[in-house]
């Protein structure tokens, strides 16, 4: 049985997922810039997930689906635990467990921008 990597609660970064072994159980997290349930799909969902390294695809099968519906529905930021695969130049995380952690997106940091300059009136 695959060992888990890392070590909930950290999540992998998506420019990380060619180092774990395949089928070791992770966690990875991001903001939800995709969702599909496409109709040939058997009630599949497919949901991307973007952090600040690359974007990670997400494989929700149906009886999950039906266990965190809220989370996949209307979460904007999801840590998904999950195994790692790979197959025709693709890396998925089948998905496991589904937290919606939208509510830590108000907990970030405003960072100043510099003011505008060169504007014309």
């Amino acid at each position: 049985m695959p060992q888990n990597w890392p070590c909930s609660p950290k999540a992998c970064p998506a420019d990380k997922l060619g180092n774990p072994p395949e089928g070791a159980r992770l966690t990875v997290a991001g903001l939800v810039i995709l969702r599909q349930r496409p109709g040939t799909a058997k009630g599949v969902i497919f949901i991307t997930l973007e952090d600040e390294t690359g974007v990670v695809n997400v494989i929700v099968w149906r009886s999950l689906y039906e266990r965190y519906r809220r989370a996949v529905i209307s979460g904007r930021l999801l840590r998904v635990t999950g195994r790692l695969q790979r197959g025709s130049g693709t890396t998925h995380i089948i998905s496991e467990q589904i937290e919606d952690i939208s509510h830590m997106l108000d907990t970030l940091l405003n960072v100043p921008t510099a003011p505008f300059t060169n504007i014309r009136t």
